[in-house]
């Protein structure tokens, strides 16, 4: 911040504080000093205001609120480029060693998270690499690394996929065994760790109302097995020819979708992420579908998604059989 602007917010603050405090002293020193049933000129709603002082109580709160803000001001950041007297630390550990990332000194909220950051790395940064020298396959059986990767999950992924890991509609389900871009352990950390981009091209224009629905029909009676509602009006002959120009190349010949491509199988309606109604296919093969799942890689780091990966790893995994009882 220049100097013009630093001493711009400083005069605008403390400006607005003195200003504060005299209309304060002003509006108690023109009051009446004592308590009256008279009632001022005006009314709202049928209520009406009695001409008595404000309460002494009110004031000395109102008062010492002004003076715990110039008490902050003087401490912590807000009078322009001045950083405050406390905690005035320049560096992000106690030797000095570490900076902060953004080279300034002082106290700042994101100072203080990152302190609290560097803290919590000491603390469970060896956990962390631990489980991370450990394949997912074994993390996945760890009842410590189970527990500490369902927490980075409700805090991270229970948005979007739901507390339950369940998903929603545009969200896929992760207790499944379906897997859009693979479900082996490596496949799902790299898909958490450099997230995804799928993509599902517009139909409509290419096809027309017709032919988006006779490939649904295709899809439907083709792909799926199941009898074509009797209100659809379309041909699925047709249809699995349109399938065969326009959609082989991503979901295959059977419909059961490719891996490197995030295209999902056609075959299983129930694991269809935007529904696997007539209207519901319709609007996809029509308007295709977009969808993205953030990278993790620089918000959690390598080690937190390796545990994240196992979490989620187990969830489509059968549980593990109880041992049998000794005789």
């Amino acid at each position: 911040m220049s100097t013009f602007w630093s001493l711009y917010v400083t005069l605008l603050t403390l400006g607005t504080l003195v200003a504060m405090a005299w209309l304060l002293l002003s509006t108690r020193k023109g009051q009446r000093p004592d308590l009256t049933e008279q009632t001022l000129d005006h009314t709202f709603d049928g209520i009406e205001e009695y001409d008595n002082p404000l309460p002494t109580w009110w004031c000395l709160l109102f008062g010492a609120t002004l003076l715990f803000s110039l008490g902050y001001l003087a401490l912590y950041p807000g009078l322009g480029n001045w950083q405050g007297w406390l905690p005035g630390y320049a560096y992000l550990d106690e030797q000095r060693q570490v900076q902060f990332a953004n080279g300034e000194q002082g106290w700042s909220s994101v100072h203080q998270w990152e302190r609290e950051q560097a803290a919590a790395d000491a603390r469970f940064g060896p956990i962390f690499a631990r489980f991370a020298a450990m394949p997912i396959e074994a993390v996945a059986k760890d009842p410590q690394a189970l527990k500490m990767g369902a927490r980075l999950f409700a805090s991270n992924c229970a948005t979007c996929h739901g507390a339950d890991a369940r998903g929603a509609y545009g969200f896929p389900n992760l207790t499944d065994s379906d897997w859009r871009w693979g479900g082996d352990p490596q496949a799902i950390k790299t898909s958490i760790l450099n997230g995804r981009i799928g993509v599902m091209p517009a139909w409509g224009a290419a096809l027309g109302d017709q032919g988006v629905a006779d490939v649904t029909a295709w899809v439907i009676s083709g792909l799926q097995a199941r009898p074509l509602p009797a209100e659809l009006k379309a041909n699925p002959g047709n249809g699995q020819a349109l399938y065969a120009t326009m959609c082989i190349a991503c979901h295959g010949p059977q419909g059961k979708g490719n891996p490197l491509l995030g295209a999902p199988d056609l075959t299983r309606p129930q694991h269809l992420m935007y529904g696997s109604s007539v209207a519901q296919l319709q609007d996809s093969i029509r308007l295709g579908r977009q969808g993205q799942m953030p990278a993790q890689q620089v918000l959690q780091g390598n080690d937190r998604v390796h545990l994240l990966a196992a979490y989620v790893y187990s969830l489509s995994q059968p549980a593990a059989a109880p041992p049998p009882e000794q005789p």
